[in-house]
């Protein structure tokens, strides 16, 4: 459901920067971030902080909007301080920095289920200049994009909310309405046959939106294979593959290269890498690749959607979840100039409304359906129903 915000909450909501607190107990990590988000004219530092216990004493002090919280901290760690920090604070948006560790990516994952907005990997050498610039950029456009968010969802009134709640999603998902009132859109006839698979694009929230996603869709898993690509850094989709097992009772994993693509596999896109789907002589295989980034990202759901349109053509069902930015929408425009499908996550129930909307309003999707419609409409389009 759409939420229209008034012009004079608009104007009040951008005519001041985003106030963001930096939780780190490293001085060199607090000093560059600060000195990142100081030079960003609609930011500003309203504190630092070394560690958890001393962020949760001064957030009222410091009132920010965002707060790039660290995960492993003395006295206090990120995990720890999240629950105290959002008690004192509901509409704060917490993003979690963490290393490209397996210990850092079950926490960080696990930081969405607690209500951090989102997640953002620190470099692993520090003398990488291409990883540290990577981080720079995601850094400042997740702070910019949330916590404007944030800053409208305080301000604005909204006309109605959904009647259904998400708990599956978390505190943050679909608690923020619209940064500005939605275009209209118009949507696409569905293919006259049944899909063949089912492809996922997902960034921003997406862990959550996928973890609800899949234990829903058991159906469909069984009649198709189920390719996924989430916008996340190596080690962290493999804990993302092994929630998502756990949440469906089905095989979810990484793909590998070479692997027959079949019915009853939830295949994921490994971080760091692009997943293609290539012709086989005994049917589908996965390709992946090291390619450079395409959308700023690797993986990058383009790939996917565009190679999935080339093997199943009309079969092909994709879904453009949440996630900033406009990955998806090249991919999704071939699989609708084969014959495919798409459908997009609704603006309510996205964490944000940046590649969802990016389909929508090119005109590509079939459906915009909250995240809690999704999964009927995909068992029944497999199931061989029209909608």
């Amino acid at each position: 459901m759409s939420i229209v915000l008034t012009a004079a909450s608009t104007a009040t909501a951008v005519d001041r920067p985003v106030r963001v607190m930096v939780v780190d107990d490293s001085i060199v990590a607090r000093r560059l971030l600060t000195r990142w988000i100081g030079a960003e004219p609609d930011m500003m530092v309203a504190g630092c902080s070394c560690t958890g216990r001393e962020a949760v004493e001064r957030i009222e002090e410091c009132n920010p909007d965002v707060v790039v919280l660290d995960v492993d901290m003395p006295e206090l760690d990120g995990i720890s301080a999240l629950p105290l920090l959002l008690k004192k604070k509901r509409d704060l948006v917490v993003i979690m920095a963490s290393t490209l560790t397996r210990r850092s990516a079950e926490i960080s994952l696990r930081a969405l289920s607690l209500g951090a907005a989102d997640y953002v990997p620190k470099p692993e050498a520090a003398g990488n200049a291409a990883a540290a610039e990577s981080f720079h950029r995601e850094l400042i456009d997740k702070i910019r994009s949330l916590g404007r968010r944030g800053m409208f969802a305080r301000q604005a009134k909204p006309a109605a909310v959904p009647r259904q709640p998400l708990p599956e999603l978390g505190r943050r998902a679909g608690a923020f309405p619209p940064a500005e009132a939605p275009a209209p859109f118009s949507l696409r006839p569905f293919a006259t046959s049944a899909p063949r698979v089912l492809l996922i694009g997902s960034s921003t929230g997406g862990p959550q939106a996928l973890t609800t996603l899949i234990g829903q869709i058991g159906a469909t898993i069984e009649r198709a294979p189920i390719l996924i690509t989430q916008h996340m850094p190596p080690t962290f989709t493999t804990v993302l593959a092994e929630h998502l097992a756990r949440a469906s009772g089905r095989r979810v994993h990484e793909a590998e290269h070479d692997e027959a693509v079949v019915a009853g596999g939830v295949y994921v896109a490994p971080g760091g890498r692009h997943m293609r789907v290539v012709r086989g002589r005994e049917g589908p295989l996965i390709a992946l690749g090291d390619d450079p980034p395409i959308n700023y990202c690797r993986p990058s759901v383009d790939p996917l959607l565009s190679s999935a349109a080339r093997v199943w053509g009309a079969g092909s069902l994709a879904l453009v979840l949440t996630g900033m930015g406009s990955d998806g929408s090249r991919g999704a425009a071939e699989i609708v100039a084969a014959g495919g499908s798409v459908i997009a996550q609704d603006e309510a129930t996205s964490v944000v409304w940046g590649m969802p909307r990016s389909v929508a309003q090119a005109g590509l999707c079939s459906a915009v359906l909250p995240l809690w419609q999704i999964a009927a409409t995909v068992n029944r389009l497999f199931a061989g129903e029209r909608t």
